[in-house]
């Protein structure tokens, strides 16, 4: 499977890609030329909110891929989606949406210490281990005229300890809960839009 990269800004999303991609439609599709054209339309996608997606594409994806972060401040975050031994996954409610516990790596910290830490200073759990790395997931959100590019680095995460779990009210997580894979199905559409690959690809896997 070719490399490609998806980046959310809120419930919309760009695409970029080495070639136009055709199963799905867009509001836009750019054929990568030159940077200050790749600029521009970043500029215009964040402004104009009735373009849906846009799909970006051309050969060198590293290189647009490069140019691309290079427009934002980037962020390096980690986070956790938590299965235990029951099967039920361990979900939170921030900010009214349906979220999964992750948090900004603090300097010099590795990406699977910083995900564990804040599923345990979310959640309350402990004894949580990592099975495997997920997929990475990127959006975007503006702090007065920054704009930032957030990547999150996602960890598979076994537990056997009491299905209990404490929100950190700190943090504005006003629930954490177990779930079953069709309590999750009955209420994905409540989910950051950026989650829903890993939760599609996890949370109902047969594995």
């Amino acid at each position: 499977m070719p490399v490609m990269y998806k980046v959310h800004f809120e419930d919309r999303f760009i695409l970029i890609s080495p070639e136009p991609d055709r199963l799905q439609k867009y509001g836009l599709f750019h054929n990568f030329n030159r940077t200050k054209e790749l600029y521009k339309l970043i500029s215009d996608f964040q402004s104009d909110k009735s373009i849906s997606s846009v799909n970006i594409f051309g050969t060198d994806i590293s290189y647009i891929w490069k140019l691309f972060r290079i427009y934002f401040t980037e962020i390096q975050a980690a986070g956790g989606l938590v299965k235990h031994t029951s099967g039920r996954f361990l979900f939170i409610e921030k900010r009214g949406r349906l979220d999964l516990p992750k948090g900004h790596i603090d300097n010099g910290e590795e990406a699977e210490a910083a995900a564990l830490r804040e599923v345990q200073e979310e959640c309350g759990i402990s004894g949580h281990k990592i099975i495997k790395p997920l997929e990475a997931t990127y959006h975007t959100y503006s702090k007065g005229k920054i704009s930032c590019l957030k990547k999150t680095q996602w960890f598979l995460m076994h537990y056997d300890g009491r299905l209990i779990a404490e929100p950190g009210i700190h943090e504005e997580i006003t629930r954490a809960e177990w779930l079953t894979p069709d309590e999750v199905s009955r209420i994905r559409e409540r989910a950051w839009p950026s989650l829903l690959d890993v939760i599609n690809t996890y949370v109902f896997s047969k594995d």
